[in-house]
């Protein structure tokens, strides 16, 4: 059996991934790094806890002493990297944790990694690196890098690490860079579940703008089998785009989220834009498809219908964490145990 290291596996994607990998696999054991910050949550893997292939240890992906330590502790065969701060609007505000964690953070671990003689890294990136798109095409893989928000280059920064590693010291490292996710247990400061959230209490629905930004949206659970299946058939040294194929306005979102939960538009209220707001993403993943085989399952209606369930169901979850009581489950949970 090989060992993966997920880093930041108690996150929204991360967590999904850890899960999503325990399911449908039996040849990996996973251990889960995360420093369990605002967005790091492991209420999302209480169901896996018991499963002897699970580890979680907390760590910072920009400590040195503390990556060393964790190494030496286990032989990893593999990294695929979630770590990150991710909220374009937290970075804006503070952009020098955003390079800290998604820069530092990567070359620790690139560091760490290479020394190790780790098989694969894989760097989970975003769309956003590309800038912004006019109202035709899709970003391919050849697209320019064009960040335009302290958030999306610090992620292109720790893109052009990881590729360095790759070309000067023949490290086999691939990039998967993804279109906006959504589903289960997505931190409620994003569209969605904060749409769906508020929607539920009653409260206001902000919308930057004229509420027009177009963004691909692609399921979590899709997102994680592309990445299961980058890790193990893509190439070294290269990239795949990883998208849902649903282009949709965020108004349109939003009032598709309204529809289903039965409840009035007039609970939108539009807010000043965003500074810098990037008008529209699209991602052509025909790379992926054609090369490694894989497609996404789930349309976006049937997504979000799933989705809009899945919080219905679990609203203990999104008040817990919209009220930060989540973050004593690890002191509940992991104190005594020294993880």
């Amino acid at each position: 059996m090989k060992t993966l290291l997920v880093t930041g596996g108690a996150g929204f994607i991360g967590s999904n991934f850890v899960r999503h990998v325990l399911e449908t696999t039996e040849d990996l054991a996973v251990v889960n790094l995360d420093l369990l910050t605002y967005a790091g949550n492991l209420e999302n893997l209480t169901d896996v806890e018991g499963d002897a292939r699970y580890t979680f240890r907390k760590a910072d992906v920009a400590d040195p002493v503390a990556i060393a330590a964790i190494f030496e502790e286990t032989k990893f065969d593999y990294v695929v990297n979630f770590a990150a701060e991710s909220h374009v609007d937290r970075s804006i505000l503070d952009p020098g944790i955003f390079v800290r964690t998604n820069v530092m953070g990567t070359q620790v671990l690139l560091d760490r990694a290479k020394a190790a003689g780790v098989e694969r890294f894989l760097q989970v990136s975003t769309d956003e690196v590309y800038g912004s798109l006019g109202p035709e095409g899709a970003f391919t893989e050849s697209s320019p890098i064009q960040p335009n928000s302290p958030y999306s280059a610090s992620k292109a920064g720790a893109d052009h690490l990881v590729h360095a590693f790759g070309h000067t010291f023949g490290f086999p490292v691939v990039v998967t860079r993804c279109s906006n996710n959504y589903g289960p247990y997505q931190f409620p400061e994003k569209l969605i579940p904060l749409m769906i959230s508020n929607a539920l209490e009653g409260k206001s629905l902000p919308v930057y703008g004229d509420g027009k930004q177009i963004r691909d949206w692609l399921h979590v659970r899709d997102h994680c089998s592309a990445i299961l299946t980058a890790l193990r058939k893509g190439k070294d040294g290269e990239v795949y785009n990883i998208g849902g194929n649903a282009e949709m306005e965020n108004i349109r979102v939003v009032e598709l989220i309204l529809e289903a939960l039965d409840k009035p538009k007039s609970l939108i209220e539009y807010v000043t834009d965003r500074p810098g707001h990037d008008r529209r993403y699209a991602i052509d993943p025909t790379k992926t498809r054609e090369e490694l085989g894989w497609s996404p399952s789930y349309t976006f209606e049937g997504g979000i219908e799933e989705t809009i369930r899945w919080y219905l169901e679990h609203r203990d979850w999104w008040e817990r964490v919209k009220a930060g009581e989540y973050r004593n489950y690890y002191e509940r949970m992991y104190a005594d145990r020294g993880a």
